[in-house]
């Protein structure tokens, strides 16, 4: 039936049977014979033929439309098991969240390089926006970030952990014993971020829209700068109850962050483009799961 569905979809392309015939170097009659033996297959008429001329039903608009990403996984399939039975070496471009911490990323990366001594693995890090741009434009095979958008099909979204937003204060704010800061208690002291000007402004949207933050924004460049900050009372930094790990907490405090009470999750995926799929990049996914659990 694959074969039948390349001469269906060269058809329809070409709008015509002697063109598409030409296009996959077969005869006008036998691709017709190889349309019809398809739709006996199906059972439905794809096409409706008058004369010499024919036009598209609803069905084979349907089946032209979809066929087409099924052929399309299938050739990715016959790529990737070629390439696993290849003597050649092979490159896995894998990038993690800086601000994370290295710990599960590290041991996956490990573990895939004992079971897969053939493959050179290239790594990158950086922040969200950072990841997502080497992503898109298949500078990385496959990252480990938070999640700042909202989930697409274009991308498989495998979701590896979740960690409760927390805000580092200095030690002499908020006077005794508190179990929770709400966003609003904020408003007038300063909100560290640690970024470049280049995402200064997705990262603010991102601590307004989602966070609720509304204080004025500081920029530093990393986590010692910023506890600095933090410890002489110029501001606050928000993390979360795994990247407070980062914090020397004789120095600063951490405190559960809410939003009018709502509690504030940040989640975790290992994130790759679906039509990029292959064995080597779902066995990394599969190991970095696992040292999650």
């Amino acid at each position: 039936m694959f074969q039948q569905m390349k001469y269906f979809i060269a058809v329809v392309e070409n709008h015509s049977f002697t063109k598409a015939a030409e296009d996959c170097n077969i005869s006008q009659s036998a691709i017709s014979q190889q349309i019809k033996e398809l739709e006996n297959s199906l059972g439905v008429t794809l096409l409706n033929r008058t004369g010499r001329s024919f036009k598209v039903t609803e069905a084979g608009q349907y089946f032209y439309t979809h066929c087409q990403d099924v052929l399309e996984s299938v050739n990715q399939l016959v790529q990737n098991t070629i390439k696993i039975t290849k003597d050649d070496e092979v490159e896995l471009k894998v990038g993690y969240l800086r601000s994370f911490g290295t710990t599960e990323f590290l041991q996956t990366v490990s573990q895939f390089s004992q079971e897969y001594p053939k493959v050179k693995i290239k790594i990158s890090s950086g922040n969200h926006e950072q990841l997502y741009e080497l992503l898109r434009t298949e500078q990385a095979d496959l990252i480990f970030s938070d999640q700042r958008r909202a989930l697409s099909n274009e991308y498989a979204n495998e979701f590896l952990t979740d960690s409760q937003f927390m805000v580092a204060v200095s030690k002499t704010s908020f006077a005794g014993d508190i179990d929770q800061i709400n966003a609003a208690q904020l408003v007038d002291v300063p909100c560290i971020l640690i970024t470049d000007s280049d995402h200064q402004a997705t990262e603010e949207t991102y601590y307004r829209e989602i966070l609720g933050i509304k204080s004025e924004f500081r920029l530093v460049e990393n986590y010692d700068e910023a506890q600095m900050l933090v410890a002489s009372n110029q501001g606050y930094l928000i993390v979360n109850s795994r990247t407070k790990g980062q914090l020397d907490a004789q120095i600063v405090k951490t405190v559960k962050l809410v939003n009018d009470s709502r509690e504030l999750i940040q989640k975790y995926y290992a994130y790759w483009k679906t039509d990029n799929s292959g064995f080597y990049i779902e066995s990394f996914a599969d190991l970095l799961k696992q040292n999650f659990v």
